[in-house]
């Protein structure tokens, strides 16, 4: 079952595409150079910067990696609703001396143009989180000699993506930090108990479909992704745990509030963006997040600028600070040796299942 992947790699580590700055070409060389596969996310990037990331990528490493594409969003925004949340934002915009963005700045990501290039000139791995594509998508990158990668959050999306024609799915926990990949935002579904925990989700996963799994959400330790990898996963994907990395480009001050006293929990909001994303709470996800309505990717144009300006004056209760559950287990260590390290944490793990007690009876 994992033969799709297996070759990408040395070690089942994968780099999450971290989309906003974090990922970057020098963060994704290190991985990939150190055995593990990295990854750039092209979300939020015009097409040609894309471009320009693999290019300067690909002059940094001979190694395979990936890159992330979001599937176009349809337009199910309440307009009153966006309008009563610019309402609320305006303090926030006199506060931070900008103004508020357009939230009709664009549904598609140009993901039109970004598969075009995408093919015309082939990466390794593609992967699409926010949906599914097409069946002919699948075949066209699969003629390209690419491999490719579904987000999921459920087993029928799971079974969507196998039939569809992805390699291969990312099984995302709850935990994870970031948006959640559903392919179907459900308001309905907010709440303390919304989504599913990544060793149960894998497993279910695991029993539904026959293509290689890919599991992300929360993982900071070698010792976790064995568990994952004995719940049927072929890979784990990390992202928390690589964005303090020095490699990385995230803003210092989201790598510094990983660790910090000040930000000891993370919770799902749509305070940022409109669509469920893990986050460490700061000021702007107590103040906003109980009022934010289901609107992506407007209310991430709508935000934009604040987010910006709290960086640049550095006040990290204004930005949008992602994170996994797991994210005061950060190590700020350079990329492949936390690759080496997550390596031997690994080994030491299987090795302590193999010369486990079965049925209570020591080996």
């Amino acid at each position: 079952m994992s033969s799709a992947l297996t070759d990408l790699y040395r070690y089942p580590i994968v780099q999450a595409p971290m989309a906003g700055g974090a990922s970057c070409p020098r963060l994704a060389a290190a991985v990939s150079d150190a055995g593990g596969l990295g990854f750039l996310a092209a979300g939020y990037k015009t097409p040609e910067a894309m471009y320009e990331e693999i290019k300067q990528l690909r002059a940094q490493t001979e190694r395979p990696f990936g890159v992330n594409l979001f599937m176009p969003q349809p337009a199910v925004a309440d307009p009153s609703a966006l309008e009563v949340y610019s309402e609320q934002l305006a303090a926030e915009a006199t506060w931070y001396e900008t103004p508020l963005g357009d939230p009709d700045s664009g549904n598609d990501d140009a993901y039109e143009v970004k598969l075009a290039i995408l093919l015309d000139d082939p990466v390794p791995v593609v992967s699409f989180t926010f949906g599914c594509p097409s069946r002919a998508v699948f075949e066209a990158f699969a003629k390209a000699g690419t491999r490719t990668v579904v987000t999921v959050t459920s087993p029928e999306e799971a079974e969507a993506a196998q039939w569809a024609g992805a390699d291969a799915v990312c099984v995302q926990g709850v935990e994870a930090g970031g948006h959640q990949g559903t392919h179907r935002d459900d308001p309905q579904a907010d709440g303390a108990g919304a989504g599913t925990g990544l060793l149960t989700l894998t497993a279910l996963v695991r029993d539904a479909v026959r293509i290689p799994i890919i599991a992300a959400g929360g993982l900071m330790r070698g010792g976790q992704i064995a568990a994952v990898l004995a719940a049927g996963a072929s890979a784990a994907q990390l992202g928390t745990a690589f964005l303090v990395c020095p490699e990385s480009a995230a803003n210092p001050l989201h790598k510094a509030a990983m660790t910090d006293p000040l930000f000891p929990r993370t919770e799902l909001t749509r305070a940022f963006s409109g669509r469920p994303a893990r986050g460490l709470v700061n000021r702007f996800i107590r103040e906003h997040g109980p009022y934010a309505p289901a609107a992506y990717p407007q209310v991430h144009h709508l935000t934009s600028g604040l987010r910006k300006a709290a960086a640049k004056i550095g006040d990290p209760q204004g930005m949008a600070l992602w994170a996994g559950q797991g994210h005061r287990l950060a190590r700020e260590l350079p990329a492949g040796r936390l690759v080496e390290v997550l390596v031997g944490e690994l080994e030491a793990a299987r090795a302590g299942q193999s010369a486990a007690p079965r049925d209570g009876v020591a080996s």
